[in-house]
C-alpha cells in the first residue's frame, strides 16, 4: 500500500476513479485495482462516454493514456 492510498485514519483509500460523462449524465466509480477501473473505463467509453481516470497521485488519464495505468 502506498502512502497515498492511506487516509489520516490509517485505513485503504481506493486508489482509482473513474469519471464518464455523456450528454448531461455523470458516473463515477472508484477501484483499488488499476486493471479493473481501465476495464471499466474501455466498457463505458465503448458505449460512447467521455471517460477520465484519475490516479490516488491525482495524475488523469484519457482513453489513450489507460495503458501506462497497467504498465505500472
Amino acid at each position: 500500500i502506498t502512502r497515498a492510498m492511506m487516509d489520516a485514519c490509517g485505513e485503504t483509500e481506493l486508489a482509482y476513479k473513474m469519471v464518464a460523462e455523456r450528454d448531461n449524465e455523470t458516473v463515477k466509480i472508484e477501484r483499488t485495482s488499476s486493471f479493473v477501473i481501465v476495464a471499466k473505463a474501455r466498457i463505458w467509453a465503448s458505449e460512447g462516454w467521455q471517460v477520465v481516470i484519475t490516479d490516488a497521485d491525482g495524475k488523469s488519464y484519457a482513453l489513450s493514456e489507460f495503458d501506462q495505468l497497467l504498465a505500472a
